[in-house]
């Protein structure tokens, strides 16, 4: 998984268009890009776009937050559609994980779909609350599937007046960005970067997709079909990586002792598994 298009609930065009590409998730969104007004009627689309699926996406839905008293009713409407994974918008840890978990328990068995099989993608960082929360996953539910960070509602939450600068971040939204990247790695799931919030320069999307995966980030989120062959190819490895990769690998095959040499160098086992982790994103 490497890109995640992120589509409205309410948009059958948008969602034709987005099928077309070779984004590996789309996100039908039922929270920020509906309006008050259209969410029920955005339920029953969202739900036929579950019916009319590209059999090689994942398809996730972006419910609306616990706080709204919404959650029920998008789960209740997509869930017979057999979503991949439901993404829940401000996550302030475990207990946020664990109540959707049973929430999805009951629909799961109301639908007939195997128990357990929806994952959880968490927002994990659009409220203060929740950035401190992010490092708490102790007895989180196994459904957590991956960890998503995102700036703009944080900045509303801090009363920032703005989030970058020239293209730059700065130090709370950083701090919030590795936070989340620390914490998908703790819990042992995927950590997903932002979205690039300018739609025409690809120069930098570019730039910060293949810093986020060399930071350790898994996938990133888009907003815009033209964002996704971007993406796509700044997640996979460079012929350099794959080639040190198998040169890694063939080392630790002479040496099952766990430790090698290469190139007047030792490695250990850190080395073998950045390795076999490069070697398998080759792979969707």
């Amino acid at each position: 998984m490497r890109s995640f298009l992120f589509v409205p609930g309410d948009s059958t065009r948008k969602y034709e268009s987005a099928k077309k590409t070779a984004a590996d998730a789309l996100i039908l969104d039922l929270e920020d890009s509906i309006a008050p007004e259209q969410k029920v009627v955005a339920r029953g689309i969202t739900r036929q776009m579950l019916d009319a699926r590209n059999p090689d996406q994942k398809l996730y839905i972006r419910v609306n937050a616990l706080d709204t008293d919404l959650t029920l009713g998008d789960l209740a409407a997509v869930m017979p559609g057999k979503p991949d994974g439901i993404v829940l918008p401000k996550c302030a840890g475990a207990a946020d994980v664990n109540k959707l978990a049973l929430y999805l328990d009951a629909f799961e068995a109301a639908s007939g779909i195997a128990q357990g099989t929806t994952r959880i993608v968490t927002v994990a960082t659009e409220t203060a609350r929740a950035v401190l929360k992010i490092l708490d996953f102790e007895n989180m539910s196994p459904r957590l599937w991956g960890m998503m960070w995102g700036a703009e509602d944080l900045a509303a939450s801090l009363g920032a007046t703005r989030n970058r600068t020239d293209g730059r971040y700065h130090s709370p939204f950083i701090l919030a960005r590795d936070l989340c990247l620390i914490g998908a790695a703790a819990a042992g799931v995927v950590a997903i970067d932002t979205i690039a919030t300018d739609i025409n320069d690809l120069d930098a999307l570019k730039a910060e997709a293949i810093a986020a995966r060399q930071d350790g980030f898994l996938a990133k989120a888009v907003i815009h079909p033209k964002h996704v062959d971007v993406v796509n190819a700044a997640f996979m490895p460079t012929d350099e990586e794959i080639a040190w990769s198998e040169r890694v690998i063939a080392a630790f095959a002479d040496n099952p002792s766990g430790v090698a040499k290469m190139d007047g160098k030792m490695l250990d086992k850190p080395h073998l598994r950045a390795a076999e982790k490069i070697l398998a994103s080759r792979r969707k």
